[in-house]
C-alpha cells in the first residue's frame, strides 16, 4: 500500500486490528498536501520503485486536490485508490462527511495528524508564522474548525480547540474512529 504519511498511524493500527499481515505500507511525505500538484509525480515515482516488487499495489490517497491527475495516472497503471475527494471523506465516511459539509460549508477540517502537526503543516506551511496577516486571507471565509478524530484523546481535543481559537473560528468535535477507513480498505485488502 502506497499511502499518504498523514494516515500512517491509522493504516498501521487498522492493519494490525484486521490481521492484514500480508500488507506492507510505504508512505509518502504528508507535506505533499501543501502542494497537491506534486502528489501525482511523487506517487508515480514510488510506483516505479514498488510496482514490480509487489504482487499488487494499492494507493491510499483520495484525489487530494490533484484535479483528477492522480486518477488518470492510476488508471494508466491499473492501480486502485481510496474513494473520495480527500482524506476527510474516507476518515469520516462519505455520508457523515457530506452531512457535515452541507450543515456548514465553511468548515476547515482537522484530523489527529493535523492536530499533532498543525504548527509545521498549517502555521509554518502556509507562512502564518512569518506573515500572521495572511490568516484572514486563508481563513476569512471559514466559520468553524471540525475535528474529525480517529482516537479519543483529550490532549488532542484540547489542542484542536486551541487551534480553532487561534484561527478565530468556531469549534466542532466529531469522533470517527477507524471504522470508516477500515471499511474503505476492506474490499481491496480482503478481496
Amino acid at each position: 500500500m502506497l499511502a499518504c504519511g498523514a494516515i500512517a498511524r491509522e493504516l498501521v493500527r487498522i492493519r494490525e486490528l484486521n490481521g492484514w499481515d500480508h500488507v506492507r505500507i510505504q508512505c509518502l511525505p504528508a507535506a505533499l498536501h501543501n502542494m497537491p500538484e506534486a502528489i501525482p509525480d511523487a506517487v508515480e515515482a514510488a510506483l516505479e520503485r514498488f510496482q514490480g516488487a509487489c504482487e499488487r499495489v494499492f494507493v491510499a490517497y483520495a484525489d487530494c486536490g490533484t484535479g483528477g491527475r492522480l486518477d488518470r495516472l492510476l488508471a494508466e497503471r491499473g492501480v486502485a485508490r481510496l474513494p473520495g475527494a480527500h482524506c476527510y471523506e474516507f476518515l469520516a465516511g462519505s455520508a457523515v462527511f457530506d452531512a457535515l459539509a452541507q450543515a456548514e460549508p465553511g468548515s476547515f477540517y482537522l484530523t489527529d495528524f493535523l492536530v499533532r502537526h498543525f504548527e509545521r503543516l498549517v502555521v509554518e506551511g502556509l507562512g502564518l508564522d512569518r506573515y500572521p496577516e495572511l490568516r484572514k486571507q486563508y481563513f476569512g471565509h471559514y466559520r468553524q474548525v471540525v475535528y474529525l478524530a480517529q482516537t479519543r484523546d483529550s490532549g488532542l481535543q484540547r489542542k484542536a480547540r486551541e487551534q480553532a481559537r487561534r484561527l478565530g473560528l468556531g469549534y466542532r468535535y466529531r469522533y470517527c474512529g477507524d471504522a470508516p477507513l477500515s471499511e474503505a480498505l476492506r474490499p481491496v485488502l480482503e478481496g
